[in-house]
């Protein structure tokens, strides 16, 4: 989901608390924070040697012991136009920096609106191989079937 598509949902629930639902479909706990907002930039090379640029917007979550905090759908998208300089003016995909026993990121698959909460859903991130042409052994050919001369 890109920063637009977010601060839409956020201004059209803005009433709604906020939760993050893990990918196990587990949700985070009612008081936790949104306590950064980043642009996180990364230049690479792939195994292949082609060189790459990425760039997201990381909002960094936090559960702190201030039980009482909510955080409103209001409040989130105020947080998220706080950080327009950072962003740069970009429309980027969103991801969220959350602790679940370590630091991790999630990426954000959507959202949907339950009862009085906007619930935003997270998808695990995975690593793969960016250039299986040049690094990964070639995969065997079936055979083909059926395509010989009848008799």
């Amino acid at each position: 989901m890109r920063t637009s598509e977010l601060i839409a949902v956020l201004h059209a629930n803005p009433d709604t608390l906020i939760r993050f639902e893990l990918p196990n479909r587990n949700l985070s706990p009612p008081h936790a924070h949104v306590t950064e907002v980043a642009r996180v930039d990364k230049h690479f090379i792939d195994c292949g040697g082609t060189l790459r640029r990425e760039s997201t917007c990381r909002l960094q979550t936090w559960v702190a012991d201030d039980v009482a905090h909510r955080l409103s759908a209001k409040k989130l998208a105020t947080i998220i136009e706080k950080g327009a300089p950072v962003i740069g003016g970009d429309d980027l995909e969103v991801d969220v920096e959350h602790d679940v026993g370590f630091v991790t990121q999630f990426q954000v698959s959507g959202t949907r609106r339950s009862g009085s909460e906007t619930i935003i859903e997270l998808t695990g991130r995975h690593t793969a191989c960016l250039a299986p042409e040049k690094c990964c052994p070639p995969q065997p050919q079936a055979p083909l079937v059926g395509l010989g001369r009848k008799g």
